[in-house]
């Protein structure tokens, strides 16, 4: 069955003219990095959410949040890239337009290579003031102790946090603007590492499915979306995607992969195609 879903799902993609990817935490934690659920078990446990990622847990408490995310910070610039994520890369090299969209906060698209990525939660990598949102030029620094009072902002003096939304406050709108519209414009939807219970990102399949693109799930485990997906692809994504990028690209070589039978491709969907 794998061997099956992985042909169509490759005949799929080497046919479209735009693919998007989305992806989410699963993503990340291949490469060794917590996800939020995770991290909240570990250095800070003992204290509520709420406190950690709020802009008044910050104000209350600004050592606290700060060293916080000091320590996320730390595993981040320490990760590597897994093959999944080159293999968007490859994705990306042979495909006519292609872009992801991460809810990921790691940076490691970019960091494998990824020209086009679209972060619509933040990116830890990076810091801004509390109160002028003034962009911090270069890497956040890192405090050499556990705990450390947040850096003053170099323009105006306000302390840095960390550029990542947190509760309570409103996505970036050109992210997510780019994202629905991308959502929507694409011919395939590939779906990565994410649970589908974070919202809005979960509405990203159900945009491309009402405007007729397919949706390709990759996914250890069948998650909230798995139903609106054309075709689910179990397992991780640093297993998963390399064999799909490279069917992908021996298709648009115009070569056929050894065993796979050609079921005849369509860039948008056909009504009377059942999957």
């Amino acid at each position: 069955m794998m061997e099956e879903g992985l042909a169509r799902a490759a005949e799929w993609l080497a046919d479209a003219s735009r693919v998007v990817a989305s992806t989410g935490a699963g993503m990340s934690k291949e490469s060794g990095i917590p996800t939020f659920r995770d991290a909240m078990e570990g250095l800070w446990a003992q204290f509520d959410p709420q406190e950690l990622a709020t802009e008044e847990g910050f104000r209350k408490d600004p050592r606290r949040v700060w060293s916080w995310y000091a320590s996320r910070r730390r595993k981040v610039v320490e990760a590597v890239p897994h093959p999944g994520y080159h293999a968007l890369v490859e994705l990306e090299s042979i495909l006519p337009a292609f872009a992801v969209v991460t809810q990921n906060v790691d940076g490691l698209h970019a960091l494998a290579g990824s020209r086009d990525v679209v972060e619509v939660h933040g990116n830890i990598r990076r810091a801004k003031c509390l109160d002028r949102h003034h962009s911090y030029p270069g890497d956040p620094p890192l405090p050499a102790e556990d705990e450390a009072d947040p850096p003053p902002c170099p323009v105006c003096g306000s302390p840095l946090r960390p550029d990542v939304v947190w509760f309570g406050e409103m996505l970036p709108e050109d992210a997510v603007s780019r994202a629905w519209r991308l959502a929507e414009e694409c011919d395939v939807l590939l779906l990565v590492g994410t649970s589908g219970t974070v919202w809005p990102a979960a509405e990203l399949p159900h945009a491309a499915k009402r405007s007729g693109a397919r949706v390709i799930e990759v996914n250890p485990d069948p998650s909230e979306l798995t139903p609106v997906a054309d075709l689910f692809l179990q397992g991780r994504a640093g297993d998963v995607l390399p064999r799909l990028a490279q069917a992908v690209k021996e298709l648009r070589q115009g070569e056929t992969p050894i065993g796979w039978i050609s079921r005849g491709r369509s860039r948008r969907r056909d009504p009377a195609d059942e999957g």
